[in-house]
Parts: C-alpha cells; sequence; structure tokens
C-alpha cells in the first residue's frame, strides 16, 4: 500500500465540521471577559489564558496529526512551516507565515494573516496590557512540547495594541530526547 500523502490545511479544514464564526469569537470573549472579572490582574489574565491554550495544545496535537498525515518534521525550521501552514489553517481557518529566522534556527516569528479571535473586539484602556489572544501562544506551546520540543511562545506584534499585525515569536529552549516507557530486550 502506498503511504499516505500529507493534506494540506485548507483540505483539513474544508473536511472538518465548522462551528459558526462568530459564536466561537463571542463564546472566547465571554472567557476572555470572565477571566478579567475573576482574576482582575490583567497579567494573571495572561498567564491564564496562556495555560488553558497549553491545555488545549497538548490534546489538540493528536488531532493534528491523526488528520493531517504530516510525516515527522525533520528539524524546528519544517516545524514551524508545519504550523504555520497546515496547523492554523486547519484549526482557524486563517493562513500564516513563518518569518525573521535568527542565524542558529532556534527562532522564528509566526504571522497571521487574519485572526478570527478579535472580531467585535477593543480593548479598553485599562486592559491595556493584556495579551487578548495568548491561549494561542499556549496552544502552539503545548503542541510543540508534545512532539519533544521545549519552546518559549510569546506575543511580538498585536492589532488590538495598535499594531500592523499579529506575530508571535516561536523560540525553540530544547529539543527533548524521546524516552521510551521500557527497553527492548537485551
Amino acid at each position: 500500500m502506498a503511504p499516505v500523502a500529507p493534506r494540506s490545511g485548507d483540505a483539513i479544514f474544508a473536511s472538518v465540521e465548522h462551528v459558526n464564526a462568530e459564536l466561537f469569537t463571542l463564546t472566547y470573549g465571554a472567557i476572555v471577559r470572565q477571566l478579567l472579572t475573576d482574576l482582575e490582574e490583567v497579567e494573571e489574565v495572561n498567564k491564564q489564558l496562556d495555560q488553558m491554550g497549553y491545555n488545549i495544545g497538548v490534546r489538540l496535537i493528536d488531532e493534528f496529526l491523526a488528520k493531517s498525515n504530516v510525516s515527522r518534521c525533520v528539524d524546528f525550521k519544517e516545524t514551524a512551516d508545519v504550523i504555520a501552514k497546515v496547523g492554523f489553517k486547519m484549526f482557524l481557518g486563517v493562513g500564516a507565515s513563518v518569518t525573521n529566522w535568527d542565524a542558529d534556527g532556534t527562532c522564528c516569528s509566526i504571522v497571521l494573516e487574519d485572526n478570527p479571535l478579535v472580531d467585535f473586539v477593543e480593548l479598553p484602556d485599562t486592559c491595556q496590557g493584556l495579551y487578548y489572544c495568548n491561549i494561542l501562544s499556549g496552544v502552539v506551546r503545548g503542541a510543540l512540547e508534545m512532539v519533544s520540543m521545549k519552546t518559549e511562545v510569546t506575543w511580538v506584534r498585536d492589532m488590538l495594541r495598535g499594531d500592523d499585525a499579529f506575530e508571535l515569536q516561536v523560540k525553540l529552549l530544547k529539543q527533548v530526547p524521546e524516552e521510551y516507557p521500557y527497553k527492548d530486550d537485551e
């Protein structure tokens, strides 16, 4: 049997069941608003959104690998490219590009072409330190950790803060060697 070819983000997005975009956006907004009410400190809300995203990413990677037919990436550059071109398209329906690589190939930026989470959103002056879409940085971090890449993911540019794009910086901290629960017979 011939190996199954990897599927593009567009093909996967077209084949999965969709949630109404406005419902998704408004529900996320309600979650952020409730966190602001409960936690009061914007920095705590940022941490909570990142942790929520991390927990989602840890689980989302299984669905991604099952539906995308993507084979093991050879390095961090290929991994970042797959996240941008397949992952964001598959789950959010938006494209992204990878730019600003450092000389070592361990740090890059993922620039989103669009961001459905921010439709209908304006940040009040009291929330200027809020990274409204911090859940996305957690998702990327959690998913990468499940494929043995310890990363730091931060927002570099955010249109809700007056920037011209949504840009995540992804920095590879270390490649964790895979450990198997038991040894082969010797």
